[in-house]
Parts: structure tokens; sequence; C-alpha cells
């Protein structure tokens, strides 16, 4: 039997300040980047509907008016999302221009890329100041052009992940680079996810110095809205086919876009339009479908109620699919009742407005952290009527009798893992300073704790600053700690050993104390944000461990001592059955983390403290996870010390025969 089980339950507080707008008309995150205007590279990292768009529009219109710029350029991925870039008239709010973009300069129109660029050229020749294409027509451009030919212009790049510092794969990252190398341009950089598909970083450690980091956090920007007031993201775990368990999440009363897997993933049938049709037979029985707007009418099977459903699957024939997604960015993104269900593959997730939409159904497991966050982006919009916002993934149960169970355990680890960081993402953001002797002077939004190495550097405070949620994808996405997290492994060694050597490959330029910082930082952050802070009376007290603890008490060792991200392993073990966790539990075990004599010499002392209390030495063939762990360790410790005998003994041997 499947069961659904959240992960992250957040509630925020409806303050109204990240929608709220001043006298000019910008937003709480649009007046954080506008203090920084003047800088020549801005990079911009905010969560979807926060208003980037609109941020970057006050940005370039300064650099007209103000800072001796002549163009501005704006680079988006895909040509649907140009029309968050369309003219706004933004005086009739208190600005001193509006921004103004020519039919003639808006490149995002049907029509292929690299058939746009005449008209590029033109704009770069011509005495207008604004234009708008995608990604596609300015490396076209580019090839025509050398990198001064952006003098004096700004170039703003919407959607900024898709850039890559592997300029070998990425000619946008390439171009990036030359043009920064070869020009005087200024650079406004845009992103709702910073996290790439795969491992590669979106900048260079050299290249991102150079860059002015805005940030806005998901939990500043949730907390300020004014209807949201809840998010919620979980999993629903099935058996069979997909299309057999889809009734048990699809909730009929629920603006919902339904994402359906990629063909080529386990989780298809390999017939997106049976599945479609699957779907659509769950909700109820087809009545028409509107010809100008491709929206298919269908009376539900329990109440009989009319809902108006958008395929975007079917691409057969790409007019009607055109005509449903003008119908959908013009018509249902500002009438609630135009749209309830949008069922889509690979559209409807970066830079799609829907604000209505309140049920991300999402099935299989996406390997891309990106496009994770792009679909929960989907539905955090604030909108009126939506107090609650979810996002659920349907992921396959392992099957012990298919060849595939190692890949389907390693999808559901990693799903989870996916989750553990959109928590992180999501949570309130604190301050963490070293406690000294007596120090009980209350500091607003700042936890102390005993023995915390504060960063030292301002290499450490930058990456702490603006680049912790990378290093938490780095370390969550990294197969053997998935693995550890998951396999009850002793928390110190998960701690103390795969984190540290998680950090040291992502930033090999670090010293030994500077990675000891960013561990404490790493720990001490995932461990209260994955806890429950409450205050009682005038104090406070976190969850660690199923157990309350005050937090002037806590110090750096009680940290150590916890797994931050068992709690949502513990999740799942609740959602399948017992069959199934113990398929799970046997992968796990099959490839199970390699020893390494670092690990070995850290788990060391606990195994002499687990021999006092045992009294004897622990059992390979223990049930127990943490003795049948500690029992290797000991074997490849008996194993190391007969090697180093015999390499001294070599040693020797060769000495006396020299």
């Amino acid at each position: 039997m499947t069961k659904s089980a959240n992960i992250v339950d957040v509630t925020y507080a409806q303050t109204g300040a990240s929608v709220h707008t001043d006298e000019l008309g910008m937003r709480e995150m649009q007046q954080r980047v506008f203090a920084k205007r003047d800088a020549q590279h801005l990079l911009i990292k905010a969560p979807p509907a926060s208003g980037k768009s609109r941020a970057l529009m006050f940005v370039a219109l300064d650099k007209l008016y103000n800072q001796g710029r002549k163009k501005v350029i704006v680079a988006v991925p895909e040509r649907s999302i140009g029309a968050s870039f369309s003219s706004t008239k933004l005086t009739s709010h208190g600005f001193f221009a509006d921004w103004e973009i020519k039919p003639e300069h808006n490149l995002t129109t049907p029509g292929s890329s690299a058939g746009k660029v005449d008209k590029f050229l033109d704009f770069l020749n011509g005495p207008d100041a604004t234009l708008v294409c995608t990604h596609a027509t300015l490396r076209f451009a580019f090839e025509r052009l050398a990198p001064d030919a952006f003098n004096g212009t700004v170039l703003a790049i919407d959607e900024f992940h898709h850039v890559s510092a592997d300029t070998e794969s990425s000619r946008l990252g390439a171009l990036l680079r030359d043009v920064m190398a070869g020009s005087d341009v200024h650079i406004v950089a845009m992103t709702g996810s910073y996290f790439r598909g795969d491992s590669v970083p979106v900048l260079s450690p050299e290249d991102e110095a150079q860059f002015t980091p805005v940030a806005f956090n998901y939990y500043d920007q949730l907390n300020g809205y004014a209807h949201l007031k809840s998010l919620g993201i979980g999993h629903h775990f099935y058996q069979g086919r997909y299309t057999e368990a889809i009734d048990e999440v699809l909730d009929l009363d629920k603006k919902t876009i339904l994402h359906i897997p990629n063909v080529n993933s386990g989780e298809s049938t390999k017939d997106k339009i049976e599945e479609v049709g699957f779907i659509i037979d769950t909700i109820g029985d087809v009545i028409d479908t509107e010809p100008d707007t491709g929206i298919i009418r269908i009376r539900r099977k329990d109440n009989g109620q009319v809902l108006r459903v958008a395929d975007l699957v079917d691409d057969a024939d790409q007019k009607k699919r055109a005509d449903t997604l003008h119908y959908l960015a013009t018509v249902a993104s500002k009438d609630r009742d135009a749209a309830d269900i949008i069922i889509a593959l690979g559209m409807a997730k970066e830079g799609f407005d829907w604000p209505f939409a309140e049920h991300a159904l999402t099935v299989g497991y996406r390997a891309s952290l990106t496009e994770i966050i792009q679909i929960i982006g989907r539905v955090t919009r604030d909108s009126p009527g939506k107090p609650h916002a979810q996002f659920t993934n349907l992921i396959a149960e392992p099957d012990a009798t298919q060849g595939e169970v190692k890949l389907s355990v390693n999808n559901m680890l990693k799903a989870i893992t996916a989750s553990l960081l959109m928590e992180q993402v999501l949570a309130q953001n604190f301050n963490f300073k070293t406690k000294r002797g007596n120090d009980d002077v209350p500091e607003p939004g700042t936890i102390k704790i005993h023995g915390f190495k504060e960063p030292s550097t301002q290499r450490v405070k930058q990456i702490v600053e603006t680049d912790l949620n990378d290093l938490k994808a780095n370390i969550l996405q990294d197969d053997a700690f998935a693995r550890a997290a998951a396999g009850n492994l002793d928390p110190q060694m998960t701690n103390k050993v795969l984190i540290p050597k998680i950090i040291r490959e992502r930033y090999p330029d670090l010293d030994d104390g500077q990675v000891e910082e960013l561990r404490q930082q790493v720990i001490v952050d995932s461990v209260i944000k994955n806890g429950e802070v409450r205050e009682v009376g005038d104090k406070r007290f976190v969850k660690m461990a199923e157990k309350f603890v005050n937090i002037d008490d806590i110090n750096i060792n009680l940290i150590d001592s916890v797994n931050p991200f068992q709690r949502a392993f513990e999740v799942m073990s609740k959602s399948v059955t017992p069959s199934v966790l113990r398929i799970i539990s046997d992968s796990i075990a099959a490839t199970r983390v390699e020893i390494s004599e670092e690990e070995a010499l850290a788990l060391f002392p606990k195994i002499q403290q687990w021999f006092k209390v045992n009294g004897r030495k622990p059992d390979r063939r223990s049930e127990d996870l943490t003795e049948k762990r500690y029992a290797e360790v000991l074997v490849f410790l008996q194993r190391l010390k007969q090697q180093r005998l015999a390499e001294k003994k070599q040693a020797a041997q060769a000495g006396e025969l020299s």
C-alpha cells in the first residue's frame, strides 16, 4: 500500500513585506538590487516570483540614464520567458522612466534563433536602447562579433544557471568570459536557482569574484507574502504503473500543474499521449476541446463539475499548442477560472507564470535540483485564495523482482535528499557565533554556540554568505553521503569525514583550518534548520535527535553527534512497507561506502568505548549496522597495521643493503 509523506512543512508569517512596494514601485528584493546598481557586474540570486525581471528594468534604466550606458540586451533561455521583459509602465508607480521594447526589438517571437541575428546586429548599430532575445540568438550573434562590440552595453542574462564554467561544453559560458575580458560591458546575471543539473559550477571562482552578489532567500520571499501561509514538500510512493496511482494524489479541487515523466525514464510507459489519456480518464469525461484555446473541458466523475485542462504534452499540432500557451499566458494568468489543470512534460517549468497554481505534482525522480526548484517555484507565487502550496513527487517503489533495483533505490534516496535541500533553502536563516563565558546578551537572528569556530577569512565568509546552499547541494548529491546518511552510519563519521572530504573537493584552495570552519557552519546550519526551534518564555529550545535542547546550552560536540539529515530517511522508512525498506537497506549494504584511513582513525576511539561497554569486539555478522561497521573498521585497521609493518621491514632491509 502506498502512502504520502511530507518531509517539509513550513508555515510563514504573512508579513506582506516582500510584496509591499515603496514610493518608486519597488518590492523589498528590488530595493536591495537597486542599492547595488552602480556595480559593473551584478549577480542576483532570488527565488521565482520575487520580481527579478522588474529589478533588471530598474537597474538597466538607471544605467542608461545615469551611468552612461548606451544599450541594454536582455537574453532569456526560451521564447516564452521573453514576455516577462515586455514594455512596462514604471512611471505610474513612481519610477522616473518606463521600460520600453519596440516590437522589432523583441526577438523572442516565433522563428529560428539564427535568423534573428541580422536584427540583433541592426540593433547594435541603430539608435534604440533596449532589446530582448534568446540565449541562442545571443550566441549566434556573438559568432559574428568581436567582444568589443559590447562596449557601452548592459548585458542581462536571465536564468543564469544555464551558464557553465566549463567553456568547452557551454558556449554561453565562453561568450560571457570573452565579453568580460574584451569589453567594458556591464552584466546583470539573474537566477532563481543557482544549482546546475551537473557538478560543473556556474562560474569559476576567479570570474565570480568579479561579481557583486545580491541574495534574497526563499524564506524572506515567502515569509513576506500576503496570502500564501504554508508550503509542503513530500513524496508518494507507488507500485506498478503511475497511471494507476495518479488518482491517489491528484486533488481535483486544487489548481494543479502535473508533470509526467520523461519518455526515457523508468516511470514512463513510453507512450506520452496514452499517459495523458489515462490522466484525463481519471478526471472524468471529455465534453469538448475549445478550437481557439485548445483547452479540454472535462466533466468530473465525482461531482459533475466541469474542469478546464491544458494539454502541453501533445506537440503534434504546433499551432494548437501555441494557442494554448498564448491563452495560459494572457488569460489564465489573470483569471482564476480560466484553467484548472495543466498537464506538461518539458514545459511549464522555468519562467512559467500561473499565479493560481497550488499543487505541483511531478511523476518520477528529477536528477536536476534546478528543475525541482523551478517546478516548486511555479506554485510559490502569492495569490488571493491560495493559503497553501504543495509539491508532491510521485515515485516508484523498488521492486526486488525487477532488474533496476539499485537505480530505483538511488532515485528514491536522491529525491529525499533534494527535499532535504529544499528544507534548508526554505528555512529561516540564522547567524552563528562563538559563545564565550557567560555571554547571555541576545542578538536577534543570532545563535551562539560553545566551541564554534567563526569564519576567520574573507573567503570563508563569502562562501557562507552566498554559497552555503550550493555547498549543501554538493553534499546531498554525493553518492557516498546519501548511502551513509540512509545507512545509519555513525554521525561523527558523516560529519567529520565525509563532509570535509566533499568540502575539500569543491574548494581545493581552502586550508585545513578553513575547511573545519566551513564544516562547522554546514553542520550547525543544517542541524538548526532541520530541527524545530521553539520559544518558551524568554528561552529558546531546538529539537535535535528527538530531544529539545536549550539553545543556550548547545555546543559543537553535541551538534556533531547528530546526523543533520537523518529525519528525512526516518520519514521515508515510515512511508514504505517493511519489505520495500528491506530492499532499500540491502541495496545500500551492497554498495557500502568504502573505508578510508581517515574514517577508520576517526572511529577508533568510539570502537574502544564500544568494547568497554559491551565487553567484546564488534561482530561483522551483527544485524546492527553500527556494530557491523565497527567490526569492518577493526579489520581494516589490522590490515593497515600489518601493511605498515611490512613496509617498515622492507625499508629497513633496503637500508641494510645500501
